[in-house]
């Protein structure tokens, strides 16, 4: 689509109307055609209303040049401003850069031109917002007329002015969308009668606001849609059983009030009394201590003996060996018949190209039995994301059921973290920068790794998402995610939403906070908390606005919990509010007292904190495993298209399942030989011996299978 101008209208980029293309995955799916109309709404409000209808014009009293920036330029002439007046303080380490650049005098130029520009716009924005009027005018009313809109009661005033600036009726004495201590009204008053450009420029304003706030929603929209139409209805709550907290939020209250009174009256105590495990709190602030490596004399040369056991293998002669023990090939099915793959050798070419990052044209040059384009019509007809996943939860299964992996924990406890991966600069699957890891695009595989190290989910993620929302779907992707009650994560996977969500569906969500002493703790009584605690609380519990939303908070988690919609979709949208949305901020509240009560738990129980690093460092572990296997291609993910990435990290995680189910059977019979040889090992050192090992598979050169 080319770029449209029409009259004066600022031209639109063609990319975000690229979504309303058919989408055709695999043959013989039944995969949905995007609605166009819903398409359409979303990426026009986003384009427009929600994104880029106002510029912000400024104007300064002494300047002859008009500058007419977008929000975003505006941030950086403030942030020039700022800095050049740090640049300017001597001395600083830039003075060569700005000496060799445009030198001391035009910075000086343009840090006073920042600064007369920040001053007229820190006096009053609202004085300038009309000279950015003609951007929007000759298109504004008929875009509100595409728009299918509904509002919730507190925004029905705003959208009746909507309604009348669509119609043409303006209406400049429709004001009562304004609160009473608006700006807005003193310039509505100022301006000479018949003229409605400011009330429209205010009309747009708000309606923006309310569309951040989700007060006003499109229909048929994911991103812009009413939350609430998303979610179960509320009298299934009790039919679903999933949910581990009181219907009536009385009770909820009273159990959290009791319980949070209790723990802080002991955190008191322990401050006191100086007995805070590697910490203490004094004049108000907290110290906590790292915790120093336990292991246990011994285990490290019990690993390597452990291991010089095993016989060197082929990764072909592996997957053959877990296929029979497993028979994870049969979860592959024919997506138009259901029958399996007959061609388990084939199929096992297959997905070994995708864990080893290889790619099918270079594995049929190295494999002995399938051509490429053999290896195509494998692919595409039997291998796609429910099969991977079915494959997977099978291999975890599996590995869970040996005995050797009772040594390290029940299966009721799991980590999860992202792992970059450099992806390709071009294609569909728009990956992004981000500059912790570079200046180089690409995209984070965000998986959950059990305590019995299987890693039994994974996901695609954007490399600048944060990693918050995508923890439950992890741990309601399968059966063993629903077995797991205690989840680690590091400090990017910490919200309050995600302490409250996994509360009420209960799971322990315990993450290893970094700046732990900033945090701050919440009561329902601040008073009567101890004296000595009382600067590390930052705030009051709501109650009142738990209670008003309850019903939604236990709507939220039931749906979450049905399946209906992925976790990580409702939190984003919550998350994706910039103002204030009840429910989202009441959700917000349920996540204070729940954070509050694991902060008192972390800083008295050295042991919880120690569980923490354990379960986290077999995460870390897991990502060498990866880093390992997906050698080829200088570990880069190509794939263009989203739906190669989904299917190159999928491979790569269950051919890194399938590797720790064989090392920890290969473990388990070594450990078994040495108890009939009269060796018996210690169960504490056996704990510390990980299955994540790999140089004794042979994963390079070719791939030879025996021939049928």
């Amino acid at each position: 689509m080319p770029r449209a101008k029409i009259g004066r209208v600022t031209p639109v980029p063609a990319q975000p109307f690229f979504h309303f293309r058919r989408i055709t995955l695999n043959p013989a799916v039944n995969r949905g055609v995007i609605d166009i109309h819903s398409a359409f709404s979303q990426h026009l409000l986003q384009l427009t209303v929600t994104d880029a209808v106002f510029a912000v014009p400024a104007y300064g009293p002494q300047n002859d040049v008009t500058l007419k920036m977008p929000a975003f330029e505006w941030v950086h002439v403030q942030l020039h401003q700022q800095k050049g007046m740090i640049s300017l303080s001597p001395p600083t380490i830039c003075n060569s850069a700005i000496a060799s650049g445009s030198g001391w005098d035009g910075l000086k130029t343009l840090v006073a031109m920042a600064t007369r520009l920040t001053a007229t716009m820190a006096d009053d924005p609202l004085n300038h917002v009309l000279d950015g009027y003609h951007r929007f005018r000759r298109y504004a009313p008929r875009m509100l007329r595409l728009l299918d809109l509904r509002a919730a009661p507190v925004a029905l005033p705003l959208l009746e002015a909507v309604t009348a600036l669509r119609t043409g009726l303006n209406d400049a004495a429709m004001t009562s969308f304004l609160r009473p201590s608006s700006k807005w009204h003193r310039h509505l008053r100022a301006q000479r009668a018949g003229d409605a450009r400011l009330w429209e420029i205010a009309v747009l304003f708000h309606l923006r606001d309310a569309f951040r706030s989700g007060d006003v929603w499109l229909t048929r929209s994911r991103r812009y849609g009413d939350l609430k139409h998303a979610l179960v209805p509320a009298q299934s709550i009790a039919e679903g059983g999933r949910l581990a907290v009181p219907l009536r939020p009385e009770e909820w209250l009273a159990d959290r009030q009791a319980r949070l009174d209790m723990r802080l009256r002991e955190l008191g105590r322990a401050a006191r009394a100086g007995t805070i495990p590697g910490g203490s709190i004094e004049n108000g602030v907290l110290h906590i201590e790292k915790l120093e490596a336990a292991a246990p004399t011994g285990a490290e040369d019990l690993v390597l003996d452990l291991y010089k056991q095993i016989p060197p293998t082929r990764i072909t002669d592996l997957l053959l060996e877990v296929d029979a023990a497993t028979g994870f090939t049969e979860a592959f099915t024919h997506l138009r018949t259901g029958a399996p793959c007959a061609d388990r050798i084939g199929l096992m070419n297959v997905i070994l190209a995708e864990g080893i990052n290889l790619g099918l044209r270079k594995m049929a040059d190295a494999t002995n039995t399938h051509t490429f384009w053999e290896l195509i019509r494998i692919g595409r007809w039997h291998v796609e994301g429910e099969a991977y996943d079915r494959a997977l939860a099978m291999v975890v299964e599996a590995q869970a059921a040996l005995p050797m992996a009772r040594f390290w924990g029940m299966g009721t406890s799991a980590s999860s973290d992202g792992q970059f991966f450099v992806a390709t600069e071009q294609g569909e699957a728009m990956n992004l920068v981000n500059a912790k890891y570079g200046n180089t695009p690409g995209l984070k595989a965000y998986s959950h790794v059990s305590d019995q190290y299987a890693p039994f989910a994974t996901q695609v993620i954007p490399a600048t998402a944060s990693e918050a929302p995508y923890i439950l779907d992890g741990l309601l992707m399968n059966d063993a995610g629903r077995h797991i009650r205690e989840q680690f994560t590091d400090t990017g996977g910490f919200t309050d939403h995600v302490f409250a969500a996994c509360a009420i569906l209960g799971y322990r969500f315990a993450p290893r906070i970094r700046d732990l002493p900033s945090k701050r703790l919440y009561a329902f009584n601040p008073s009567a908390a101890p004296a000595h605690l009382r600067a590390l609380i930052g705030g009051k519990v709501n109650q009142a606005m738990i209670e008003r939303n309850w019903p939604d908070i236990l709507r939220i988690a039931a749906t979450i919990a049905a399946g209906t919609v992925a976790p990580s979709q409702i939190l984003r949208k919550l998350a994706s509010y910039p103002r204030q949305n009840e429910l989202a901020t009441a959700l917000r509240e349920v996540g204070r007292v729940e954070r509050t009560l694991f902060m008192i738990d972390w800083i008295l129980d050295a042991e919880l904190q120690r569980r923490a690093q354990i379960g986290l460092n077999k995460g870390e572990a897991h990502h060498a495993l990866k880093r390992a296997i997906s050698f080829h291609r200088r570990g880069e993910i190509r794939d263009r298209s989203a739906e190669g990435q989904h299917y190159r990290i999928a491979g790569m995680n269950l051919l890194a399942a399938i590797i720790i189910f064989w090392n920890t059977m290969k473990l388990g019979e070594v450990v078994a030989n040495q108890k009939r040889d009269g060796k018996l090992l210690s169960p504490d050192l056996l704990a510390h011996v990980s299955p994540l090992g790999w140089e004794h598979i042979n994963l390079t050169g070719e791939y030879r299978w025996p021939k049928p």
